[in-house]
């Protein structure tokens, strides 16, 4: 190699390297830029009504000075709370058949049908929602059970997040060496003994990561939401004896709170929607650093067993 041609790789090489750290740099510059200007619309509501009177009221009517988000806190978290307990198990079965089952022309089949889900709008899952699922949660006989509420829209958002929970986890598991899988054959093991007990927690880190992704979506989900959840502002609460009838109950979401209100709010209900806005941000930091933790102390696990 001559001199010239080294001189032109290492100018290449310094360019490109360039380009990265600013195409990297710039993913942190929107995220902070998008927090500074939140928090910049939301300060008059902090000022005026309190960080603390706004996470501990139940009462939201900006008609009446009446800022409280507790309610919403409760319908977003308890939404996607069912999301998620209806949508990982059909995720990692889906996952699992796709990686270790199915055989690779029916696997050539569904996996492009679950990549399909991921590309529907919202407002096609809302509205497939209030046509098929809420006359049949409607069918649940229990009284004060109108078909809109936590359920349905548990349901809704379970299979909108399916797809990447699926298509994450099926990666982790195909990375996972098959020479663990084969061992694990060798040792007396059945085929799924070897799954349960060696390639899924192989991938418990990826299939974590998979989750994650999974609760950003649901936490930020809106337009479905709205069309679904019954969008109530009221506190959940179980309607009958039975505590899993909480799930039956109407309720609103942050982000459905901030859709609906936003397009004609003024003042400082204005300023209380940014303040929602910043709560809803803090939420998904606080989940997305928490689940970093754990990702991380499971891979420390896996390589102190």
């Amino acid at each position: 190699m001559t001199p010239d041609s080294a001189r032109g790789k290492n100018r290449v090489e310094s360019v490109m390297r360039a380009l990265l750290m600013v195409a990297a740099l710039s993913s942190v510059a929107i995220v902070l830029l998008i927090g500074v200007f939140t928090l910049k619309e939301a300060i008059p509501a902090f000022q005026g009504i309190g960080p603390l009177s706004m996470l501990t009221e139940k009462v939201w009517r900006p008609g009446q000075e009446s800022f409280g988000i507790l309610a919403m806190i409760a319908g977003s978290g308890l939404v996607t709370l069912g999301s998620i307990l209806i949508g990982v198990p059909l995720a990692l079965g889906c996952a699992v058949f796709l990686a270790e089952v199915a055989p690779r022309w029916i696997a050539n089949i569904v996996r492009p049908s679950v990549e399909l889900l991921a590309g529907i709008p919202s407002v096609v899952y809302g509205l497939f929602g209030m046509v098929v699922l809420v006359p049949a949660v409607r069918g649940i006989d229990v009284p004060g059970n109108v078909g809109f509420g936590l359920l349905t829209a548990s349901m809704v958002l379970a299979v909108m997040i399916l797809p990447t929970i699926a298509s994450v986890t099926e990666t982790a598991l195909r990375s996972v060496p098959r020479s663990y899988y084969n061992g694990s054959l060798a040792l007396g093991a059945t085929r799924w003994e070897s799954i349960r007990r060696v390639n899924i927690p192989a991938a418990r880190s990826g299939i974590l990561s998979a989750v994650v992704l999974g609760l950003g979506r649901a936490l930020g989900e809106t337009i479905a939401m709205i069309m679904v959840i019954g969008n109530s502002v009221i506190m959940p609460k179980a309607i009958t004896s039975n505590p899993l009838s909480i799930f039956l109950s109407r309720a609103r979401t942050l982000t459905g709170n901030i859709a609906v209100e936003i397009n004609y709010a003024t003042g400082l209900h204005e300023s209380a929607l940014f303040a929602t806005g910043v709560v809803l941000f803090l939420l998904i930091m606080i989940v997305n650093t928490t689940a970093r933790g754990l990702i991380k102390a499971s891979m420390a696990g896996g390589v102190a067993r």
